[in-house]
């Protein structure tokens, strides 16, 4: 059963069906046991109408008058009976419904005790009967002793019990299938964004729609909004890729133009094999530089977050080491909960270029200082140097590739133009500034 609805349908049917058939069996043992209740009452209070109509004559004798305020007494069938007994077990009054009804005389309580007792055909009980001893002095004051038993079918009692349980699990029934209808309706209405949800999904997928439309539940919408966030990317990577192929290949057509033309013209070998050597290494260039681009991830939208002081801390290691000649001190003012949402290549690009250079024109001091946003989604990273600095008007021209500040400082003018490339992936910007240690100050945010 693969449907969330169904299985919870099944289990609230097992659950409710489990609830009600309990309730059931408690309500139909209550209500058996108030009607038994019920019956014994009225047996005693025929008794005690028996006891007040019943005296002893001149002869010393028990009389019953006979008509008794009882009706059911004085009816052949009625279901409702009466017999009182002497000491010797003689019976000395019966009713007009006894009649040709035998009474179970062996039953004898003591003087003052209520006794009852049911008696059957031999399959299943079919009266219910109270047994009473009492005392009578006549005029000689003499004790005797009578025993009245007071009777009634059970047959009116079971049916009564047998239609209160069918009604009352007949109602249980249809309270369990109400209620299944119920919730069957409540799943529908709440599982209805699940279900606009995979529409959407599917819409995006048949090319409909390019996200996700709407808002949805609290508990759905933040997983909505990833999704949009993750095509969003998806189609940003893929926009980049099929850029970067475009790219690529206007970018060798310049080179295999020079090419196709200089052997076109029957150039001599030597000076041929010089345009080839300059157009490949030319080449070669363009292929790095674009596979560089292609390659860098971009920001993912449901990556684990990156500590950056480790990767900061590393790359200032190996600086240490290249640059051990000019014993520079790098300070790092970066608290250890800042974190990078991206790839951690793009992230060791970043920090390699700005530091390298800091290193470069540093005289004696680096800093390098990363903070996050309120919400942790966006890296603030700026790298300073006590060196030069760069003239206010070459900060533009320091972006292009391949552009140095100074031209006698060996290096290919590429470390700024490709953070530069990295902010814009990033949807951030880079910015170059003076730094209060007297160089640069150079800006990223990602």
């Amino acid at each position: 059963m693969r449907s969330l609805r169904a299985r919870l349908l099944l289990v609230s049917a097992l659950v409710l069906a489990g609830f009600f058939a309990l309730t059931g069996v408690a309500l139909d043992q209550a209500f058996r046991r108030s009607a038994e209740g019920a019956l014994r009452e009225r047996l005693q209070g025929n008794l005690y109408a028996l006891l007040a109509a019943s005296d002893l004559n001149a002869r010393n004798e028990l009389e019953l008058p006979a008509e008794l305020p009882e009706p059911r007494f004085n009816a052949v069938g009625s279901g409702l009976i009466a017999e009182v007994r002497d000491d010797r077990g003689t019976a000395v009054w019966r009713s007009r419904s006894a009649l040709g009804v035998m009474f179970d005389d062996t039953v004898s309580p003591a003087p003052g005790e209520r006794v009852y007792t049911q008696e059957s055909d031999g399959r299943v009980p079919v009266r219910l009967m109270l047994s009473f001893t009492t005392r009578w002095e006549g005029a000689d004051r003499q004790a005797r002793l009578y025993v009245f038993h007071v009777a009634e079918r059970l047959d009116v009692y079971e049916a009564q019990v047998q239609q209160f349980r069918h009604n009352l699990f007949l109602w249980l029934a249809a309270a369990t299938l109400l209620l299944l209808a119920i919730q069957a309706l409540i799943l529908r209405w709440v599982s209805a964004p699940l279900r606009r949800l995979a529409r959407g999904l599917s819409d995006i997928e048949a090319g409909r729609a390019p996200v996700l439309r709407g808002e949805y539940p609290t508990e759905l919408q933040p997983l909505a909004d990833n999704l949009n966030v993750l095509l969003a990317d998806a189609r940003a990577h893929l926009q980049r890729y099929r850029d970067a192929l475009g790219n690529l290949a206007h970018s060798l057509k310049t080179p295999l133009a020079v090419l196709r033309s200089s052997v076109e013209a029957g150039m001599p070998a030597e000076e041929l094999r010089a345009v080839v050597q300059e157009q490949l290494q030319r080449m070669n260039e363009i292929v790095e530089h674009r596979l560089q681009r292609a390659a860098a991830a971009g920001r993912t939208a449901l990556g684990a977050p990156l500590p950056v002081a480790p990767a900061v801390r590393k790359i200032l290691g190996a600086l240490d080491k290249a640059y051990a000649g000019k014993s520079v001190h790098a300070e790092i003012d970066i608290a250890p909960d800042v974190v990078f949402r991206g790839d951690e290549g793009d992230l060791l690009e970043v920090v390699g270029n700005l530091a390298d250079n800091a290193y470069k024109w540093a005289r004696s001091r680096v800093r390098v200082q990363a903070r996050n946003d309120t919400a942790g989604r966006e890296l603030t990273l700026r790298v300073e140097d006590d060196g030069p600095g760069i003239p206010p008007d070459q900060v533009e021209r320091v972006r292009e590739r391949g552009v140095r500040a100074d031209a006698t400082t060996p290096g290919h003018g590429l470390g700024i133009a490709v953070v530069q490339e990295m902010a814009e992936l990033y949807g951030g910007e880079l910015t170059i500034s003076r730094s209060p240690l007297g160089g640069a100050a150079v800006e990223v945010r990602l």
